[in-house]
């Protein structure tokens, strides 16, 4: 019965310190339980982190100033970052299994051409305005060298020296039109 009182005595302490310490027992405006921290997998975290990195960098549509004589219209090609990202999307499952068969793309050389690059005529956008769309079309191809790991039934690897993907970006962006001069 002692023994059971002295264990009990500790976790009351231990408790009694773990509620003192941090934020719980300060007196002052409190979220309650909303102020317990709860676990997130590194899962979700992570396709969280990239779905907000993707919608920053590469879903935005940019507005940019008119087109003027003998200027340059054409945007920036893909970075390579982006096109791995696509690459990535096209085979969602390209990765293999975890413990069965896991994929690797080592060493990757991206090789971009410009097939498109024309401009629509002036049309109107509901909060936008009027403005002409310019699209620009890619051929992006990736070599790399294929990885293929197998773990079960027996443990082999595989490796494809030559391996290459074709993937094709097209990048739209909007050109700001000036507004007509009313002539009296």
């Amino acid at each position: 019965m002692r023994k059971m009182n002295f264990r009990f005595a500790v976790c009351l302490a231990l408790l009694a310190a773990a509620l003192s310490g941090g934020c719980i027992g300060v007196p002052g405006p409190s979220l309650g339980i909303f102020s317990v921290p709860i676990p997130v997998s590194p899962y979700f975290q992570g396709a969280y982190e990239d779905m907000a990195f993707e919608k920053d960098r590469y879903s935005q549509v940019p507005i940019l100033p008119p087109i003027t004589e003998g200027a340059p219209i054409g945007l920036d090609e893909p970075s390579d970052d982006e096109v791995i990202r696509l690459l990535e999307k096209a085979k969602p499952n390209n990765g293999g299994v975890p413990f069965l068969e896991t994929r690797y793309r080592n060493n990757a050389k991206i090789t971009k051409e410009l097939i498109a690059d024309y401009v629509d005529p002036v049309r109107f956008f509901p909060m936008v305005g009027p403005v002409q769309v310019h699209h620009v079309h890619y051929k992006c191809t990736v070599y790399y060298e294929q990885v293929i790991r197998v773990g079960w039934p027996i443990p082999y690897t595989i490796r494809k020296q030559d391996a290459s993907e074709v993937i094709y970006v097209d990048k739209d962006h909007l050109h700001a039109v000036a507004a007509p001069q009313n002539t009296l």
